[in-house]
């Protein structure tokens, strides 16, 4: 059930209706990113921490995620996860899980200035921002993200929940594995695996493999000398 205090728009919600979860920095680069697509219209903001009845750049918020299932009620199936989850991926993966169960489909994002291959593939919930490059037959897994000016070369493999911060550039072959974080203008070299849960620091340059769990640190170069 909605709020009582939460005003809905009146209109006739349609399938590119979609409700934001987290309307937080994340989640205003995202209003941004589908006003500039042009294929969705946003129907409405979810956040436990903001007061129903007030906007995020004019899109209603109506409730934290007891406001779901009436949304979903209304006719709306599509959300964006507006959470990004640096230094807490597991945070992100778990409203993905809430609006699964809430009946929500979340669909791949490209802002219209970024270049996706046609043969390259991305899953569920994927958001690749402005002026990024994803490259033949690359792979970005469910839910990943691409900042702004990332390029992911060809044959790159990304797992689940990974957040590529902007700048930050994959060779080809390269691999990172669920829940990694690389950092803004990070350098991973050719056919390398980032393992789960890894984080590259911001400016770091990856020269070998990185365990899972390893931290790579802000302008350092991997393996140090």
């Amino acid at each position: 059930m909605l709020p009582p205090n939460a005003q809905m728009p009146q209109m006739d919600y349609d399938p590119t209706a979609l409700v934001l979860f987290g309307g937080g920095g994340h989640g205003k680069t995202l209003i941004e990113l589908v006003r500039a697509v042009g294929a969705y219209h946003w129907a409405a903001v979810v956040d436990d921490g903001l007061t129903p009845g007030s906007e995020v750049l004019g899109v209603p918020v109506v409730g934290g995620a007891e406001a779901l299932p009436g949304l979903f009620a209304r006719g709306i199936r599509l959300a964006v996860n507006g959470v990004g989850g640096i230094n807490h991926p597991e945070v992100r993966l778990k409203v993905f899980e809430i609006l699964a169960a809430n009946g929500f489909n979340c669909p791949a994002l490209v802002h219209p200035t970024a270049w996706v291959d046609s043969s390259a593939r991305l899953e569920g919930g994927v958001q690749v921002l402005a002026q990024s490059y994803v490259s033949a037959c690359a792979v970005i897994g469910y839910g990943s993200v691409l900042n702004a000016g990332v390029v992911v070369s060809h044959d790159c493999v990304i797992g689940k929940c990974v957040n590529l911060s902007p700048g930050a550039l994959l060779a080809g072959g390269v691999r990172v594995e669920d829940f990694a974080q690389i950092g803004m203008g990070a350098t991973i070299n050719l056919n390398l695996t980032i393992g789960r849960g890894a984080r590259v620091g911001n400016g770091a340059t990856v020269k070998a493999d990185v365990p899972p769990g390893t931290v790579v640190y802000a302008g350092s170069v991997y393996p140090p000398r």
